[in-house]
């Protein structure tokens, strides 16, 4: 058992929302306007140079601009970041040859700015521990005095009465119609010893949420509660008079709330799993883009498809993933998924046709019949271990074919073999 200090995100309801509310309004609306004025000078620069100037370079052209002072400097500082940070993803997607993407544009709704996420740093906040107070500070421009300050109240969502120390950074974000703070902290976490060598590779879909390869064994867990509860919440929101109104703001409360707990549920249980068969590594697909086809462009997938794609929680599941694989001691490492759901994991042989149909892969060059979700997540396990797929040795891959369903229950709110949940239905 030893130590190891990793980050973590707390996100934290406002206790006192109407005594602070209008304040982070002024700085949402603050950060929005900044960001405008630094997309209107990179024009300008772009206009007069052909060049896009860099984040540190519109820090120093900005730092006396009135709408700088709106803001802590440290503030002012990430809202500009995050315009360079946009200006560098476009120019990498016009690297790869996507002359469709567009720039970074200006956040405006209509005449009217919207509450942008305001980030304070070290300097730019005072946290009282005892009293679970957090003191964001006012720009310059907004102080009635010299120790004029926001003093924000709090409590952990999830998990009251947690104790926060070490805040590194605290970000004041506008969600479901109310301010909220995610704090990020250093936290000093017990670390189980590695629990062995083995590798796990994970395949994440929408059907089947997770297919999981231990490289002699492999599990699936279904995604259908999941897509249940996303078609249900989508009708019931839709039924609404307005999208602002109480009940459509307790629906989406209610369908993250759910979500959440099938994602921490789902990492949980297969976290469990390795610990059980002695995994040290999880390989995980990186589905990074996935978003956008070839061209840039936002991937079409029909009404319900694109429902169930932007709805799709991988990037959020990944996370929970690693925090949890990391207390046992376990790595989580992404690799690209590409090519992994047409090629054979027997063999190596890369076909567009051997998929033959949803959840079905046949090789024609070894004979090999597998779940294809399955074939994937093995794939994405020999990623850290390529001599497996063409070593030439007599491997027994049956168990890719016929995987151990693990299916969410809902009377139990946990993962439970098919037959066991099976045989509970009255």
């Amino acid at each position: 058992m030893a130590n190891r200090t990793v980050t973590r995100t707390y996100r934290a309801r406002i206790r006192n929302q109407r005594q602070v509310g209008d304040d982070l309004d002024s700085l949402g609306f603050a950060a929005s306007k900044l960001w405008n004025v630094g997309r209107w000078t990179a024009q300008r620069v772009w206009d007069a140079c052909g060049q896009i100037p860099d984040a540190n370079a519109l820090m120093s052209y900005l730092k006396n601009h009135e709408r700088y002072a709106d803001l802590h400097s440290q503030s002012s500082q990430r809202v500009l970041q995050e315009l360079g940070e946009a200006f560098t993803g476009w120019f990498g997607k016009r690297g790869n040859g996507d002359t469709k993407a567009n720039p970074p544009g200006y956040r405006k709704n209509g005449d009217e700015h919207p509450r942008s996420t305001v980030t304070f740093k070290e300097a730019g906040f005072k946290h009282d521990t005892a009293n679970d107070r957090l003191r964001l500070s006012h720009g310059r421009n907004f102080k009635a005095h010299r120790s004029d300050f926001i003093l924000c109240e709090y409590d952990v969502i999830g998990a009251p009465g947690t104790a926060i120390e070490n805040v590194q950074q605290v970000r004041a974000v506008y969600e479901h119609d109310e301010w909220r703070l995610h704090i990020v902290c250093r936290v000093e976490i017990a670390v189980s010893d590695s629990p062995g060598d083995g590798v796990v590779g994970i395949d994440l879909g929408i059907c089947n949420f997770a297919a999981v390869s231990f490289g002699d064994e492999s599990l699936l867990y279904p995604g259908g509660a999941l897509k249940e509860d996303d078609y249900y919440f989508a009708k019931k929101r839709a039924e609404c008079d307005k999208s602002s109104s109480r009940e459509a703001r307790r629906l989406d409360g209610k369908r993250t709330t759910r979500r959440t707990h099938f994602l921490h549920t789902l990492s949980k249980a297969i976290v469990r799993e390795c610990v059980e068969r002695g995994v040290g590594t999880i390989v995980v697909g990186d589905l990074g883009g996935i978003r956008e086809d070839e061209d840039g462009d936002p991937t079409d997938w029909g009404d319900h498809g694109n429902l169930d794609l932007h709805g799709w929680a991988f990037d959020r599941f990944t996370t929970l993933l690693t925090y949890k694989a990391e207390g046992e001691g376990i790595e989580v490492e992404s690799v690209s998924e590409r090519a992994t759901s047409k090629s054979c994991s027997a063999c190596g042989r890369t076909d567009d046709s051997q998929r033959v149909e949803r959840g079905l892969y046949v090789c024609e060059e070894c004979g090999l019949v597998a779940n294809a979700d399955c074939n994937g997540a093995e794939n994405i396990r020999q990623k850290v271990l390529p001599n497996l797929a063409t070593d030439g040795g007599d491997r027994d891959n049956g168990w890719l074919a016929q995987p151990a369903v693990h299916l969410f229950d809902r009377s139990e709110g946990a993962f439970a073999p098919r037959e066991q949940i099976t045989n509970r239905e009255p």
